[in-house]
């Protein structure tokens, strides 16, 4: 099972993972929403489309934009629907 850890707690955990050029995707609903802040800050690739990101809050401390996600992937992006992925720190193993 694959976990996503950050400031000694689990943010996400989840056995169905899309690995995506390197970066493995959660389902969101894998996520504990209550870590979750939304941000401002937003990305574009070329591929997937437009990111939104969330800044992560555990246990008083804050990691901005320490999770993304594509609300509408484009086209042969599908896979990562519905998914987030972590950096900044955090730390994602199987």
């Amino acid at each position: 099972m694959a976990k996503a850890m950050w400031n000694g707690e689990v943010i996400a955990e989840s056995d169905d993972i899309e690995l995506v050029e390197g970066n493995k995707y959660f389902p969101r609903s894998s996520v504990r929403e209550e870590l979750l802040e939304p941000s401002d800050f937003h990305t574009h690739c070329p591929w997937k489309g437009d990111a939104s990101y969330f800044t992560l809050k555990v246990k008083g401390e804050r990691n901005p934009d320490a999770v993304w996600y594509y609300p509408e992937p484009l086209k042969g992006a599908e896979m990562v629907t519905d998914r987030v992925a972590f950096w900044k720190g955090v730390t994602v193993t199987d």
